[in-house]
C-alpha cells in the first residue's frame, strides 16, 4: 500500500497538538471543517447557518489581524514557554495562510466568545481554526 500523502487538514492538527490560544482561561485552537461552499466573503448569517447558531447569538466579523496579533508577537517579559509558543502560532500561521484562502475571522457572543478564523480549501469548502476567547471586559 503507497505511503499516504500528507494534507492540509493533517497538517494543521499536528500544528494544533497541545496549542493553547492565551487569555483569561488559555482554550484549545481546534480545526473545523465544513462541507458548503458559499461563495466568498461569507455573511453574518451564513456564520451562522454554518455553525448553527441561533439568531439572537451575536456575530461580528474582524480583522483576521484580530485572530494573529495577540498570539504571533513575543513581549519583553515573555518565558522560554511563551516564546515557544508564540513561534508555533508563527507557523501555524503560515500555515494557514498557505491552504485557505478567502480568510475571515468572526466572533461569535459577548462574554464567552468563540473565535473563528474561517477560509477556503482548495476544493472550495470552507474549513478553519477555532477557539474560546473569555472577555469579562465588558
Amino acid at each position: 500500500m503507497p505511503p499516504q500523502e500528507s494534507t492540509p487538514e493533517f497538517s494543521l492538527s499536528d500544528l494544533l497538538t497541545d496549542l493553547f490560544y492565551p487569555g483569561e482561561s488559555d482554550e484549545p485552537v481546534d480545526y473545523v471543517a465544513y462541507t458548503v461552499t458559499f461563495e466568498p466573503p461569507l455573511t453574518v448569517s451564513q456564520v451562522k447557518d454554518l455553525l448553527l447558531i441561533t439568531p439572537e447569538i451575536y456575530v461580528e466579523e474582524i480583522p483576521e489581524d484580530g485572530f494573529w496579533e495577540p498570539v504571533v508577537t513575543d513581549q519583553a517579559w515573555y518565558d522560554e514557554d511563551e516564546k515557544k509558543r508564540t513561534a508555533r502560532f508563527i507557523e501555524l500561521q503560515k500555515t494557514v495562510q498557505a491552504v485557505l484562502s478567502d480568510r475571515q475571522v468572526f466572533r461569535v457572543g459577548e462574554n464567552e466568545v468563540g473565535l473563528y478564523l474561517l477560509g477556503r480549501k482548495a476544493d472550495g469548502c470552507w474549513a478553519g481554526l477555532k477557539t474560546l476567547v473569555v472577555d469579562t471586559a465588558f
